[in-house]
Parts: structure tokens; sequence; C-alpha cells
């Protein structure tokens, strides 16, 4: 099979991480005739909050970060989104602003398919507006545990439970350090914290002997310590 048809969406891997997986072939055919495949390099912005979006992007290589503007101004990292994720399909869907910003934080290959390919199959297809549905459930599902955790968790708890959810969602490289190097500041903001008060909190750990860096880079050396530390042990 050629590049062209593998990057169709009806011969397309990555549909079956998501909810397009529920879609019938001909509506795949007509997503695939009319979408647009996008390159989008690390920092570029895929869409700011309060944006209508003329459709939905779907990621086919690449990590971005979906963040929201809190009231004092400062961004709180709500979810790190990457291969198989679909991005806007809230706010397509509600045909309301967009609530969240996008940003690359590597180089990206998306697929924008327009708007109206994803309402007439939610009017027409109920096994794809069960599986939209779903999803959904579970995203509010996932910002309902932030917030309990913001609420709850301290931020040596918080900076443990981020630290093990970036080595098991995306892996290490070769020298055993997190795959994804966040800045300091963005940690701090999946975090939900202060930079200064995130650098502090990892800076014990790597006292402890729990963690390890190598300027942006951080290596796990006590996973068990970690879950002991998310658990109030």
């Amino acid at each position: 099979m050629s590049d062209h048809e593998h990057s169709r969406c009806e011969n397309c891997i990555i549909r079956q991480m998501n909810s397009f997986k529920a879609l019938k072939k001909e509506e795949l055919k007509q997503m695939a005739d009319n979408k647009k495949t996008k390159t989008i390099k690390k920092g570029e912005i895929i869409f700011k909050e309060g944006e209508r979006l003329g459709g939905v992007f779907c990621v086919r290589n690449g990590i971005s970060k979906l963040s929201k503007m809190s009231d004092n101004g400062r961004d709180q990292i709500v979810k790190i989104a990457t291969k198989g994720e679909v991005l806007g399909h809230r706010s397509v869907i509600s045909s309301e602003a967009t609530n969240l910003s996008a940003v690359a934080l590597e180089d990206m290959e998306v697929c924008f398919i327009p708007k109206s390919h994803i309402e007439e199959p939610l009017q027409t297809n109920p096994v794809f507006t069960n599986a939209v549905l779903k999803h959904m459930a579970q995203e509010l599902k996932f910002a309902d545990d932030i917030i309990v955790n913001m609420a709850q968790k301290s931020v040596r708890q918080r900076l443990a439970e981020v630290l093990l959810y970036l080595e098991e969602n995306f892996g290490i490289d070769k020298d055993g350090y997190l795959y994804l190097q966040l800045s300091r500041a963005d940690i701090a903001d999946v975090v939900g914290t202060a930079t200064e008060l995130l650098i502090r909190t990892l800076t014990k750990l790597k006292k402890e002997g729990l963690v390890v860096t190598a300027g942006k880079r951080i290596q796990i050396l006590d996973k068990k310590a970690l879950l002991q530390i998310v658990e109030g042990l």
C-alpha cells in the first residue's frame, strides 16, 4: 500500500485509537476526500482558546499540550495529547468557541477534518454518536480528577503523579530519561503551581534520590517511592 493510500482515513491505523473507528467506510471515504494534512512545528499554536473552529484535528504523529488560561493569567495544562487523539471535537459539536488552547510540544502531523464531516455522521450514525459521547464522558471524568487533585493533593504529590504519568504514557529515551522533555514552566503548568515552587519540590526529590536531572531532562530512579508519595504515604 502506498503512502497516499495509508494516509486515507479508511486505511489509517490512527482511527482505531479514537471514535472514528465507529464510522462507516463511505463516511471515512468522504472524510478522506475533504481532509487536509498539516505539519505543525514544535512551539506552533494549533488553535487558541476562544477561537471558533471550522473542524477537528486528528493527530497522526507528535505531542501537544492543551491548556486553559486561569483568572490569574497563568496557563493550566489540562491534557497532553498524542498520536490518535482528536482535538477540538467538543467545541465543534457544541458550536461554541474552544475553551482550550493547543500548542505543539514537538513537530507534529495532524489531519484537519471539516466540521460538516463530523456533524453529518452524528445525525445518521448512532454507533459513532455513542462513541463520541463515551469519549466526551471520559474527558469530563479526567477534568473532574484534575479538580479533585488540585483541591486535595499537595504539590509534592501532584509532581510525583505527573512524573509517573509522563513515563507511563510517553516512555523513556535510550539513556533512561523521560522521553517527553517539558520545560520546568510547563511541568509547573501541568502540576498547577508556580514555577519556583515546582523547582524547589523537584530539587527535594533529587536530594532524596528519587529522580535525577540533566538540564531539562528528568529520570525516575525510585518509582515505588514516587507511588507512595502520590498515595500520601
